[in-house]
C-alpha cells in the first residue's frame, strides 16, 4: 500500500508533463493494428470514468485475470464464469475484439491441479481447454494458450505440465484449443522475448516445430513488460520480422514501461522513447497485428505491489489523464 501512495504522489508532482488527448484522436483510430488493454471486470463495474477511457481508445480488451484456470475453476468441476462473461459482454456491446488469456499457464494455477498424476492431468487439462475454450467459440478472436514455457536460457520452465506432460503438453494444448474454437488465432505467449536473446530462439525453434508438425499455432504473444531500470531490448524489430517470416502472425500482449520512483519528467520522456520503440517496431513488420498494454492507468497497475520501488508504468497515469508516451504513440 506504501508503495502504491508514493506511486500517486510521485506522479502527482510532475502533473504537468502529462498531455491533453491528442487531436488525431483515441489510440484505436491512428492504427491499422488492435490496440487493447488488459481489463478488469470490477473496475468496468465500479468506475465510469475507466470505463469510458477504455471505450474511448481501444478497440480489443483482455481479461486480466478473469478466464485464468486459478478464477474459472478454483475448485475441481465448479465454475465462475462471471467475470469473463462481464467482459466478454462488453465487448460485443462496444464493438471490441477480446484476447483470451490464458489457457495453460503455471501460476495462478488451483493447487488441486499439482496433486494429479499424468494420466489425469492430461484429462484434466484437456477438458479446461474444451471447457474455456468452448464457451467463448466464436467470441474470442485470439487466445494465448500456453503461457510463459520458458526459462531465461531458453530451457524449458519446469511446470507441472512439463514434469508430468513433457514436451507434448504444448502441441497437445494447441490441437485442442483449436478443436474447441477453430476460427480463434492461438499464440504462445512469453516474457522477455522481445529482442534476440536465448528465450526469443527457444520460442522461435519451438514454432518452427510446431509448424512443421502442423499444429494449429498461429502467432508469438510477446508481453513487452519492460523497464527504465534495464536498457532496451536490441533486435526487437529483427526479432518480430523473424517470428513473421514463419507465417505468424505477431501480437504485443502485455505492455507497460516501469519507472524508478520518484517519477520526474526526466523518467516520463524515458518511458515515451521506450513505448514509442516498442510500437515504431510493431509497425515496422506487417504482421505484427496487435498492441495491447497490460492495463491502461496508474490507478489499477500491477506493478507497485510486485516491484518494490517500480511505478507509472502506464500510458495514462492514477487520474486517468495521458502521459507523454501516450502523445508520441499518437503522433
Amino acid at each position: 500500500m506504501r508503495t502504491r501512495l508514493a506511486a500517486g504522489i510521485a506522479v502527482l508532482v510532475v502533473l504537468s508533463q502529462t498531455v491533453p488527448a491528442s487531436a488525431a484522436g483515441p489510440l484505436k483510430s491512428v492504427t491499422n493494428r488492435y490496440v487493447g488493454s488488459a481489463v478488469a471486470a470490477q473496475h468496468l463495474n465500479a468506475e465510469a470514468d475507466y470505463k469510458k477511457v477504455l471505450t474511448r481508445e481501444f478497440d480489443s480488451v483482455t481479461p486480466e485475470n478473469e478466464m485464468k484456470w486459478g478464477v474459472v475453476e478454483a475448485v475441481r468441476g465448479q465454475y465462475d464464469w462471471s467475470g469473463a462473461d462481464e467482459i466478454v459482454k462488453y465487448a460485443k456491446k462496444t464493438g471490441k475484439s477480446v484476447r483470451g488469456h490464458t489457457l495453460v499457464w503455471h501460476s495462478q494455477l488451483p493447487d488441486w491441479v499439482d496433486d494429479l498424476g499424468a494420466a489425469e492431468l492430461r484429462d484434466v487439462v484437456k477438458n479446461h481447454i474444451r471447457t474455456e475454450a468452448g464457451r467463448y467459440r466464436g467470441k474470442i478472436r485470439a487466445w494465448d494458450v500456453v503461457n510463459e514455457a520458458f526459462n531465461e536460457d531458453g530451457t524449458r520452465r519446469q511446470t507441472v505440465f512439463q514434469e508430468k506432460l513433457g514436451d507434448r503438453y504444448i502441441a497437445d494444448a494447441f490441437r485442442w484449443a483449436h478443436a474447441a474454437d477453430p476460427k480463434a488465432k492461438l499464440y504462445i505467449n512469453d516474457y522477455n522475448v522481445e529482442g534476440l536473446n536465448p528465450k526469443s530462439d527457444a520460442v522461435y525453434d519451438l514454432v518452427k516445430s510446431l509448424k512443421r508438425q502442423g499444429v494449429p499455432i498461429h502467432g508469438v504473444g510477446i508481453q513487452a513488460h519492460l523497464s527504465l531500470m534495464y536498457g532496451f531490448p536490441a533486435g526487437v524489430k529483427e526479432n518480430i520480422a523473424r517470428f513473421a517470416a514463419l507465417g505468424l502472425d505477431v501480437a504485443i500482449t502485455e505492455a507497460d514501461v516501469r519507472i524508478p520512483l520518484p517519477v520526474t519528467p526526466e523518467k516520463l520522456e524515458a518511458q515515451a522513447d521506450y513505448f514509442e520503440q516498442v510500437w515504431d517496431a510493431c509497425h515496422a513488420v506487417r504482421r505484427c497485428v496487435e498492441f495491447t498494454t497490460w492495463g491502461f492507468t496508474d490507478r489499477h497497475s500491477w506493478v507497485p505491489d510486485v516491484f518494490p520501488g517500480e511505478g507509472a508504468a502506464c500510458l495514462f497515469d492514477e487520474n486517468l489523464r495521458p502521459k507523454p508516451a501516450y502523445a508520441r504513440l499518437n503522433s
